[in-house]
């Protein structure tokens, strides 16, 4: 089974997510906090983490920390982050720490699924273009 773990403080992103990737083949945790993520990460092994960068206001700190985290205690854990706060220089930093793919928000479903499918995930067949928050 496939282990997803999604990292961001709007309810409705993480209840969202969880309901389109959860599936029979895939199992998904869903966090609010870095404290949550970071409970979850000491207690199992996930193969993909889709995080947003600004968590609980933060310009970024707390989420790539986050992302340095991970890369530092699971190396082979791929990391997806999002944010509605992007810029250039934001991409560039989550990328030399070692994510595998920088969306900025609203993210195109399809789009979001390719990745994840990159990933080796097994995700449902998107139908149109959607965007999530």
């Amino acid at each position: 089974m496939k282990r997803i773990l999604i990292i961001d403080d709007e309810e409705t992103i993480l209840l969202s997510l969880s309901h389109l990737l959860r599936s029979d083949s895939v199992s998904v945790t869903a966090c609010g906090s870095v404290e949550e993520a970071a409970e979850a990460l000491s207690r199992d092994n996930f193969d993909l983490v889709i995080a947003d960068i600004r968590l609980s206001g933060v310009y970024g700190i707390e989420g790539v920390q986050m992302l340095e985290y991970i890369k530092d205690t699971s190396p082979g854990t791929s990391v997806i982050v999002m944010t509605a706060y992007g810029s250039s220089e934001m991409k560039d930093v989550v990328f030399e720490k070692g994510a595998f793919h920088y969306f900025e928000k609203p993210i195109d479903v399809s789009d979001l699924l390719d990745k994840i499918a990159a990933c080796g995930i097994p995700v449902p067949a998107a139908k149109g273009k959607r965007k999530c928050a």
